[in-house]
């Protein structure tokens, strides 16, 4: 399995679809379906009966899973989405970098 390039926590930027351009920080990373969960991105909307669990009922809204495919990393220096790639450090650590700016994401 390779090295996952977009972990939980990160801030991205979506590249296609209806949300394209809006960003967000992932909330959640699927590797075994390929996709991200971001936070206000995607987000699906649900009308539910009431329940014991909630007497209301009502509309739920919940982001949905998309694909990996569809987010960049956000390049620390400009905000933009970029490709990572994979350098050693210093210290012998592998760590990401920003395509674009050269930019260390974590380390």
């Amino acid at each position: 399995m390779a090295a996952a390039k977009i972990k939980k926590g990160d801030s991205v930027v979506v590249r296609s679809g209806k949300d394209k351009g809006r960003s967000g920080t992932v909330l959640q990373v699927l590797p075994k379906d390929g996709k991200v969960v971001v936070s206000g991105v995607n987000v699906a909307v649900r009308h539910r009966k009431p329940t014991q669990v909630n007497p209301q009922g009502g509309i739920e809204r919940r982001e949905a899973p998309m694909a990996i495919a569809k987010v960049g990393l956000a390049d620390p220096k400009t905000g933009k989405a970029t490709r990572v790639r994979f350098e050693t450090g210093k210290d012998g650590k592998k760590v990401r970098v920003a395509v674009k700016s050269g930019e260390k994401i974590d380390g």
